[in-house]
């Protein structure tokens, strides 16, 4: 009796986000991980005019077909850049700098500014953009500092320094746009997508 051949996940995730990874994995999608090698700050340096619309399908586009290089399935790329009044915002090295960032966003508005990209044998084959509206609530510096100590070194894991799905929720009076987005991944369109593709189920 031979032996069963397993066969491969059809798409990969060019990303080692644990979110983007829990998002898939709740939408019961299969698939295999491998975070792309793309030097984003370099990238980022390399194309300074661009705005957040460009600089983050720019970023999904470049991870997706690095990986795409060299596996012929299908390739998934993802960015999010934050923009709060015409400047883009890298993550937080530490908690010092969260802490700043947080002061600096405090009763103002920013955006999330998402991108999706498939790319397959080196050529991108579908994409997507999002853009989400964050109304911070005003914080105190008592109140950012209760914060982090609470949060933890996590939260430099997300552009924003929260984490919307944990006790980021409290930092805000409002919030506009999808939910998956902003968590890093808009999962709708991009399973309506891969049911297309008969990779998600129908």
């Amino acid at each position: 009796m031979s032996a069963e051949v397993k066969q491969s996940p059809s798409l990969v995730l060019a990303s080692a986000s644990a979110i983007r990874r829990t998002i898939l994995l709740n939408a019961g999608i299969v698939f295999d991980v491998c975070p792309s090698r793309v030097d984003e700050g370099s990238l980022k340096e390399d194309n300074k005019s661009l705005n957040a619309n460009e600089m983050s399908a720019l970023l999904a586009k470049e991870k997706a077909l690095q990986v795409s290089s060299h596996d012929d399935r299908l390739i998934l790329g993802a960015d999010q850049i934050l923009e709060f009044q015409n400047r883009q915002y890298d993550k937080a090295g530490t908690l010092k700098e969260a802490k700043v960032r947080l002061q600096t966003l405090s009763g103002k508005t920013h955006d999330l500014v998402g991108a999706m990209v498939l790319a397959q044998k080196g050529s991108v084959v579908w994409k997507h953009q999002s853009r989400a509206h964050m109304h911070m609530r005003s914080l105190s510096e008592t109140a950012i500092d209760a914060y982090l100590r609470r949060a933890g070194t996590g939260i430099l894991a997300s552009v924003g320094c929260y984490e919307i799905e944990g006790l980021g929720i409290t930092l805000f009076n409002r919030i506009e746009g999808d939910h998956f987005s902003i968590l890093g991944l808009s999962i709708l369109p991009l399973l309506a997508e891969l049911r297309r593709r008969e990779i998600a189920s129908p």
